[in-house]
């Protein structure tokens, strides 16, 4: 038996949307909206209808038979109280990605605009990977600060999709493996993966420092800045994500470009490159330390994964330490595709979403 599943991706500029039949893709589109375009929405839920009437027109363009569609999957937004893994799109989940999500992100019209085109066709609709799931081991929680809880914030769906990818190509499960998976983009994050469970993560203010992010830092320098009165919270904000990285030090945030320098024989460029290696090699050396058993690999993945330069390098400090394999690129499409598969075929189970009931008085 096969399958017809709708693939719905929503970003801030634009929303990816693919038919795919199981395992390929039979049609794709990417539709771009301008700052006109959605000047008449002033929230961000307001955009809804307008996202979903522009889908279902590329599908009439398509010719595409709705009636076909076994089951439609969206992005998985910023919702609190998840796990990795599909989610069935109910009423309740719905509600929370209405009302009740940790900020506003594109990524929380995944779910609703995937239930607009479920409902009618009575099909189920399903969130995978949101990038809030969260299954931190208790003990990778704590922090020196009382105040503060780490949780886990990665690109859960491109790393979870390249840990399926390479055991599939192993022959062996993914639920059976011990994986770090380091996703090499516009922002950097590591994940530790223990038998299907994200049990540790770096995350892209946490670890390395990337094209356009500032990583890890030595807090009492941070401490100094913030309280100098030079710079504003969005001023630090801008420096930490957008402003940092490669593109403080070396005014691009373009890897290629970079390594033209390099091979032109900019000696700082080459130097910031390595460091960005370094720390990338430090960082997956830290999930290394989360495994009481073997590790079967270290994955580097994502758009800089592309980069033979960048990944020799990270390469030659870790190939002592571990096997590391490089499955390059990001797409987000085929794993939330796949993930969909996974449920509708009875490899993997969809999970009922829960709301976490607020505490008033002390009561529950």
């Amino acid at each position: 038996m096969s399958y017809d599943i709708l693939v719905l991706n929503p970003g801030s500029t634009s929303t990816k949307a693919a038919v795919y039949r199981d395992q390929q893709p039979l049609m794709t589109r990417s539709m771009v909206h301008t700052n006109p375009d959605l000047a008449p929405y002033p929230t961000l839920n307001g955009q809804l209808d307008y996202r979903v009437g522009m889908v279902r027109s590329w599908l009439a363009l398509e010719s595409y038979d709705l009636s076909r569609l076994s089951a439609v999957v969206g992005r998985g937004g910023i919702i609190p109280n998840i796990v990795s893994g599909g989610y069935l799109v109910d009423e309740a989940l719905a509600d929370c990605l209405l009302h009740h999500t940790v900020f506003d992100h594109a990524s929380n019209l995944g779910g609703l605009m995937a239930r607009e085109f479920a409902l009618p066709l009575r099909i189920p609709a399903y969130i995978y990977d949101a990038v809030t799931s969260d299954e931190l081991l208790p003990e990778a929680r704590v922090t020196g600060f009382k105040e503060v809880t780490r949780t886990s914030f990665c690109h859960v769906l491109n790393a979870r999709a390249t840990g399926h990818k390479y055991a599939q190509a192993m022959g062996r499960r993914y639920e059976d493996m011990n994986l770090v998976v380091a996703h090499l983009g516009g922002g950097i994050s590591i994940s530790a993966h223990s038998r299907g469970r994200i049990i540790d993560s770096v995350s892209d203010d946490a670890g390395p420092f990337s094209p356009d992010r500032g990583g890890s830092l030595n807090m009492l320098y941070v401490l100094d800045m913030c309280y100098s009165g030079k710079y504003t919270k969005a001023d630090m904000l801008k420096k930490m994500r957008g402003q940092g990285g490669m593109s403080a030090l070396l005014g691009t945030h373009d890897c290629q470009e970079v390594e033209r320098r390099i091979a032109q024989g900019d000696e700082w460029a080459a130097l910031v490159y390595q460091a960005q290696a370094l720390q990338i090699a430090k960082g997956v050396g830290t999930m290394l330390a989360c495994f009481t058993g073997l590790i079967d690999a270290v994955i580097l993945t994502g758009g800089l994964a592309n980069s033979q330069k960048l990944t020799g390098m990270v390469i030659d400090y870790l190939h002592n330490l571990c096997r590391v394999v490089v499955i390059p690129g990001e797409n987000e499409m085929e794993a939330l595709a796949l993930g969909a598969l996974r449920i509708l075929s009875g490899e993997e189970i969809a999970h009922q979403f829960h709301p976490v009931c607020p505490v008033v008085n002390g009561k529950s």
